[in-house]
């Protein structure tokens, strides 16, 4: 009785829900006196309605709370299970609000549909039932209610807030769309957050199933303000119009209004039609390009779900991986200055048990200096180091053709000096390649390679070869950059996980995710098993397998290289890594040498198979053409590729400073 008594005992505040839904844009005109009269009917239904309800087919018993929202045909309750105490979101539909077949054939499709769907972020649908007077549908019970709510206390959000709620609504959205379902009615107050501030897409009331262009309906279904210029124009509802209205989302997160908002509904249409919106200053570069990414008049030009989340907005600015309920109310104090460093901390913890002083062991140099191979380039330029081999200045100048030798005679020269490995690369014929081939050959090597392409191709055409090559080579698929405490975190193509610690040790664990491989210097390797790690390595065993798993739950592979694996080849693993403000740059053991790009995630990657070159180009589509070093001399690349490979040579060169 005492739980009777607790919920019967609730408070009357109604939540203000913006009941914007639409279906034809000609229902807008004047029905108040018909639209009064189903309110009062709807009042007095809940009026009459029993606090305590019962499901006759299991002989449960609910008690109806407060009122959480209003929908088109029902009123959304607190229900509580009296027997559990567990509490639900109850959509209650009175029968009399859908007398119609064609009106209670909507509400059986929201049922049939949304009881299918499991997934993270979408609310979950429990069960439903009914009686004589109502339809009761049992939803995910979420506490903190919605963006909408937020949003209202709140006025705006921050950009990492807006980052954390857009990947969670992202993930529910693709799996919709997976399912081939389109929501059609996405907005902030049908995005709903939990008491873990975990947000929950609901309200699957207009929701449909993915028809073919031509099949498609032509029903103008939405949120006026939310609605895309192809759903207006009567040309059907595609994923691209929920990326739309996603689009929309994030520009009202930010920005406190909707991006089409206008005095009338007809300018409003006009606005959305023309895609003209105004973009103010405050906002980042990249939350600006996403958003008009998002709001591309033309429905092609808009992003697929994933190239929103490999989008700068995200891949450059920071998302917390919780937020506490003050947000609710109040911006969060964010002083993260790496996308890892929360998740990191449950490392330390582990490890240390939170005493400060034992975390400093990995966030320092080692006593026992070994050479470090980590060096940043965040502010584009390179801190010289000494080289442990003197090299003459004539060792970057290219071969000069004599007068009397054609210069198709002089490309073949260079290809044969390319083909044959005749220009310093490091020989990988055993695990120890490095020990007498040190870090500065493998740069003198890859950097004289790109300056005989830098310089031939300035002779043949402009166009990238279509001969694609079969090959062999491991590359580096996820990436963190964690230096500021522990190093720099990377997967191979083959789930290899290798760690560039900062004391200058390398730390990788096996795809069997039980081996590891250690390099205190250069070719030196020791291997043991996670469970049998000397003393010494348990606190970096700790911290590998840490960074093995934030990469697999948070990171997508970076391209659609095949893995295939050579055995016979050494273990490759980083000697150095360098970053400028527009790429980043990773050496291996066996000369691999990988530049990844930030704004719009190309890569390059050379590498050494059989005494021949070869380079591989992976685009922002993510597909990869790899090809010899050979053929490019001779059939030429695209001018992406080119301006591509000039910046990384220059970021060799300036490493063999």
């Amino acid at each position: 009785m005492d739980i009777l008594r607790s919920i019967t005992h609730h408070h009357h505040h109604h939540q203000p829900v913006n009941n914007g839904k639409m279906c034809e844009h000609t229902h807008h005109r004047s029905t108040e006196g018909r639209r009064g009269k189903l309110e009062d009917n709807h009042s007095q239904a809940t009026q009459e309605m029993s606090r305590i309800i019962t499901d006759s087919a299991t002989g449960k018993c609910y008690c109806r709370g407060k009122v959480l929202g209003k929908g088109g045909f029902a009123k959304c309750y607190e229900l509580t299970d009296l027997s559990t105490g567990k509490m639900y979101a109850a959509k209650i539909i009175p029968h009399m609000r859908v007398s119609k077949p064609h009106q209670r054939e909507k509400i059986d499709r929201e049922i049939e549909l949304h009881r299918s769907l499991h997934h993270k972020h979408i609310v979950h649908f429990y069960h439903h039932f009914e009686d004589k007077d109502n339809i009761y549908i049992l939803l995910e019970y979420c506490s903190r209610r919605s963006l909408a709510h937020i949003l209202k206390a709140r006025k705006v959000l921050t950009e990492s807030e807006v980052r954390y709620y857009l990947r969670q609504i992202v993930s529910g959205l693709k799996y919709l769309h997976e399912q081939e379902i389109l929501h059609r009615d996405l907005k902030l107050g049908n995005f709903f957050i939990n008491e873990s501030m975990e947000l929950k897409v609901g309200d699957f009331g207009l929701a449909a199933k993915l028809e073919p262009i031509e099949n498609r309906r032509r029903t103008i279904c939405g949120t006026p303000n939310y609605l895309s210029p192809e759903v207006l124009n009567k040309q059907g509802h595609g994923c691209e119009s929920d990326v739309w209205a996603l689009g929309c989302v994030m520009y009202t997160m930010l920005l406190g209004r909707p991006p089409f908002e206008t005095t009338n509904l007809k300018e409003t249409y006009r606005c959305i039609r023309e895609a003209r919106y105004s973009m103010p200053s405050s906002l980042s570069a990249q939350a600006k390009h996403l958003i008009s990414s998002m709001l591309a008049k033309n429905p092609m030009d808009r992003p697929q779900l994933d190239d929103i989340l490999r989008h700068d907005f995200f891949c450059q600015g920071f998302t917390p991986d919780r937020l506490s309920a003050n947000c609710c109310n109040a911006a969060p104090d964010l002083h993260h200055t790496s996308p890892a460093k929360s998740f990191f901390k449950k490392a330390a913890a582990a490890l240390f048990g939170g005493k400060k002083d034992k975390a400093k062991y990995l966030e320092t140099q080692s006593k026992h200096f070994h050479p470090k191979l980590c060096l940043d380039l965040r502010k584009t330029s390179i801190s010289p180091q000494p080289c442990r081999q003197t090299l003459e200045v004539s060792s970057f100048i290219l071969p000069v053709p004599a007068k009397d030798t054609s210069s198709k005679q002089h490309i073949k020269d260079s290809i044969r000096m390319i083909v044959r490995g005749t220009l310093g690369s490091c020989s990988s014929s055993s695990e120890c390649t490095c020990a007498s081939h040190d870090l500065n050959s493998i740069c003198f090597s890859n950097a004289k390679s790109l300056l005989i392409i830098h310089f031939h191709l300035s002779f043949t055409a402009n166009n990238i070869s279509k001969e694609s090559v079969n090959s062999s080579f491991q590359w580096v698929t996820k990436w963190v950059d964690y230096s500021n405490k522990y190093g720099f975190g990377y997967q191979l193509s083959d789930h290899t996980v290798g760690v560039l610690f900062n004391n200058g040790t390398h730390m990788s664990l096996l795809s069997d995710k039980k081996t590891v491989h250690y390099y205190a210097e250069l070719g030196q390797c020791s291997v043991f098993s996670t469970s049998e790690a000397p003393e010494q390595f348990v606190g970096q065993v700790t911290i590998l397998k840490y960074f093995a798993h934030y990469m697999e739950e948070n990171l997508m592979d970076g391209g659609d290289l095949p893995n295939v694996t050579d055995a016979g080849k050494p273990r490759l693993y980083l000697l150095q890594w360098l970053k400028s403000d527009r790429a980043l740059m990773m050496l291996f053991n066996d000369g691999t040498f990988q530049v990844n790009f930030y704004h719009d995630h190309t890569k390059i990657i050379l590498c050494n198979q059989s005494e021949e070159y070869l380079l591989t180009y992976i685009n922002e589509d993510r597909v990869s053409t790899t090809l010899r070093l050979s053929t490019l001399l001779v059939s030429g690349c695209s001018a992406d590729l080119r301006s591509r490979m000039d910046y990384a040579l220059n970021m060799l060169l300036q490493r063999c400073n």
